[in-house]
């Protein structure tokens, strides 16, 4: 088993592992308990009651974070003539066709990549090198779009997505340690809102079963999950 080190033994010392805390307070803990020397993400993982091996109880969304994510995103745009003048404008980092071909030849210097839908017969080329890394556009996260400024936008101002996994679990991150309690606090609560109303019909039982915070090199916060039941 391994064995944690005396800064993560310390730093899990300020929490009780059986409390479920409110958000709020979880939160405080995950700033004060924080002991590595570079700006953590804080991450958020939520244990629902779905089964994600039928695909009408598949958990799949976006939110635009309020506060922003914190991280620099890099975003490329397949789109031509306007449409890509209007990319470049709304600050698109990568603009063009011609980043296909840079594509099937390994370039892969972006972080989202966002397509008109007259482009997506070009795109689905990619289909193999972008799918595995989670980069295809889909139009249920809103990167297969004509509105290439609104999208380009949401994504720089903080739009993540996110995606049940086998196990049932949904994880994202939703901020940094140096961001501020009500930053963080604000963040997390458009995201929990977000999936509570991605909450599948098919879904029976309890659909929010756990929810815990943590930084990056932190302990787990548990969080009371009565608000979202």
């Amino acid at each position: 088993m391994h064995a944690h080190g005396k800064k993560y033994r310390a730093a899990a010392a300020k929490r009780t592992v059986t409390t479920h805390y409110p958000a709020r307070q979880a939160i405080e803990l995950v700033k004060g308990s924080a002991y590595a020397k570079f700006d953590e993400t804080v991450e958020v993982a939520v244990r629902l009651g779905v089964d994600p091996r039928h695909a009408d109880q598949v958990v799949r969304g976006t939110v635009v974070l309020p506060a922003g994510s914190g991280k620099s995103v890099r975003v490329a745009v397949i789109a031509v003539g306007e449409k890509a003048r209007e990319a470049e404008a709304a600050g698109a980092d990568f603009v063009g066709v011609e980043l296909i071909p840079k594509i099937k030849e390994g370039w892969m210097e972006f972080d989202v990549m966002i397509a008109t839908p007259d482009q997506m017969g070009q795109v689905g080329q990619l289909g193999r090198v972008l799918g595995p890394r989670g980069l295809m556009p889909n139009p249920k996260a809103g990167t297969i779009t004509f509105d290439v400024t609104r999208a380009v936008r949401e994504v720089k101002a903080g739009k993540i997505e996110f995606r049940v996994d086998k196990g049932g679990n949904v994880h994202a991150a939703i901020g940094k340690v140096s961001f501020t309690i009500d930053a963080l606090n604000e963040n997390f609560t458009a995201f929990m809102d977000q999936i509570v109303r991605s909450k599948p019909s098919a879904s029976k039982g309890v659909y929010v079963q756990n929810v815990a915070i943590s930084s990056t090199m932190g302990p787990g916060v548990t969080i009371d999950t009565t608000p979202y039941r």
